[in-house]
């Protein structure tokens, strides 16, 4: 399993439960982004695991159930941050 760090999100495309699009990083010297369907797939799959932010500031990026439409989509660990921390990443460019 691969521990990868998230640096910036692409947020929705305005579809009804506001799902963001992807994720991306730095895996060393490596950009990397994945579509939100492969995030997923991979968490679920155990192929990799994201996280946000570093050291013990580091929270895990987990795959949830939206209760209305059914839609997986991924959040963060709860932090003690009211709103998902991904969220508050910069825009991948």
């Amino acid at each position: 399993m691969t521990e990868l760090t998230v640096t910036c999100h692409t947020p929705d495309n305005l579809d009804a439960d506001r799902r963001m699009q992807g994720i991306g990083g730095m895996n060393g010297f490596q950009r990397w982004y994945h579509p939100i369907d492969n995030v997923i797939a991979n968490i679920e799959s155990g192929f990799h695991s994201y996280y946000v932010g570093q050291g013990l500031l580091r929270v895990r990026v987990l795959v949830k159930v939206n209760a209305t439409s059914g839609r997986k989509y991924i959040t963060t660990d709860p932090d003690g941050h009211r709103n998902n921390n991904l969220l508050s990443l910069p825009h991948c460019p």
